[in-house]
């Protein structure tokens, strides 16, 4: 029996990585019916299209940046499972809100005034239960995890997350809006039932005071996590990577219909080989490693998924746009330049996980238990507010009026960064095994 298919038979992990299914999955499902609808249904002009792209975006990374310094200081000082049952109680009620925007925007009732608001109130509402959430699905593995299972749990728990994105984004494209309002709630009424079974994970250390001065709060717990280089770096790529992420996935839907001139089924496509990609890199990046926590692949990761962004620049550059109306899937997959984009946005989102994996794990394995879900926390503030830069990025160019296929090529780009930073944190990583070997030498 292999690490992998081991915790998924054990409750000390069941429940947890079912928890993170259904509540990605959820997020997903509802994220993206609402902005495909919105897309397709509501606006038509590609500058209003990738606008709302960026709001909805923007809103649901804001709460990171606000509230992660809180979420994590509650997480190491109280019991993690308490919390989730909490966070999913709590998701029912946001999901109801969410609903009732869903079908109000499908009958086309005060669009404007009361149906959009609604929908993005609830993005932002949801925002804030992935906030408080985050840090604990990855603080909770080394309490509930064996040191030689934490890579192996840090992956299931990704290509979980990803594959659970996979089938929101596919039942988002091809679901009829109204049954996605039914959908959500009932998914975050799974939620709740599946976190109730987590099992108990108190606080490790001695209960400190909780300071609920956000911005304070924020600083102190970004300066305490930094200090050891390993972490630094490893938080720093994390958000280059998903300061990458931000401008991709802003631009899929209205590249997917202003550029290739593809129905939202399609739009959806996109984003489903994306999840598959990543979660076949998370996997296979626990298969090379061996279990180990290492950076070693993260350079090369990272650059060779840059060269695939600037395939799938070159791939889009080269596309026929339908004459008629918009490509069906099955229209679409039969264009010469089909395959040759699909694989490239697939070799995009499987270096992708191969790097990102790793460095999630550096988080949880390198600091005191007693620190994981503070880490975890300065690592959202950080992500959240690369996460906007590459939002504002995005918004920034598409008022310059650069076209979105060329946008890819700022993603591009942003790869040599992150690989760069990989690049120093496995150099952190060599010198503190370096540190640890001599110590050991000494001490025998």
């Amino acid at each position: 029996m292999t690490t992998s298919t081991h915790l998924l038979a054990r409750r000390r992990f069941l429940p947890l990585f079912v928890t993170q299914l259904l509540g990605a999955f959820n997020d997903n499902l509802y994220k993206n019916a609402m902005v495909l609808f919105v897309v397709y249904s509501v606006y038509d002009s590609a500058a209003q299209e990738a606008r709302f792209s960026a709001i909805a975006s923007g809103l649901f990374i804001l709460p990171f940046f606000l509230f992660s310094a809180l979420a994590g200081q509650l997480a190491d000082m109280r019991d993690k499972a308490r919390i989730i049952r909490w966070i999913k109680l709590i998701e029912i009620g946001i999901m109801t809100i969410g609903a009732a925007g869903l079908l109000m925007a499908w009958q086309g009732v005060e669009l404007e005034s009361l149906a959009i608001p609604l929908l993005l109130l609830a993005l932002f509402a949801m925002g804030i239960h992935s906030t408080f959430f985050g840090p604990i699905k990855y603080a909770i593995l080394p309490q509930h995890l064996h040191e030689q299972e934490v890579l192996a749990g840090t992956g299931l728990v990704e290509a979980g997350t990803y594959l659970a994105i996979l089938a929101g984004t596919i039942l988002a494209g091809w679901i009829a809006v109204e049954w996605a309002a039914l959908a959500v709630i009932v998914l975050a009424m799974a939620g709740y039932i599946a976190g109730r079974q987590v099992p108990k994970a108190p606080a490790q250390g001695a209960v400190e005071p909780i300071d609920y001065n956000l911005l304070r709060s924020s600083r102190t717990v970004i300066l305490q996590t930094m200090q050891d280089a390993r972490v630094f770096y490893a938080i720093i790529a994390i958000s280059f990577f998903w300061t990458i992420g931000a401008v991709l996935f802003i631009q899929f839907p209205p590249l997917a219909k202003n550029v290739l001139t593809a129905s939202k089924e399609v739009a959806s496509l996109f984003l489903v080989i994306f999840s598959i990609g990543v979660a076949i890199g998370s996997m296979s990046i626990n298969s090379l490693l061996k279990g180990q926590v290492s950076a070693r692949y993260a350079p090369a990761a990272v650059t060779i998924m840059g060269l695939f962004v600037i395939a799938f620049h070159f791939a889009c550059l080269e596309w026929t746009p339908s004459a008629g109306a918009l490509f069906d899937v099955t229209t679409f997959i039969a264009q010469p330049f089909a395959v040759p984009l699909l694989l490239c946005l697939l070799g995009i989102a499987i270096s992708g996980g191969m790097f990102v994996v790793p460095l999630y794990a550096f988080l949880t394995t390198v600091v005191d238990k007693t620190q994981t879900a503070r880490t975890i926390a300065a690592n959202n503030i950080v992500n959240a507010g690369a996460m906007t830069i590459g939002s504002l990025l995005a918004v920034g160019l598409t008022i310059m009026h650069v076209a979105i296929v060329d946008q890819l090529l700022l993603a591009a780009f942003m790869c040599l960064g992150s690989a760069y930073l990989g690049f120093l944190l496995y150099k952190a990583e060599q010198r503190m095994n370096r540190v640890a070997t001599i110590n050991r030498e000494q001490s025998g």
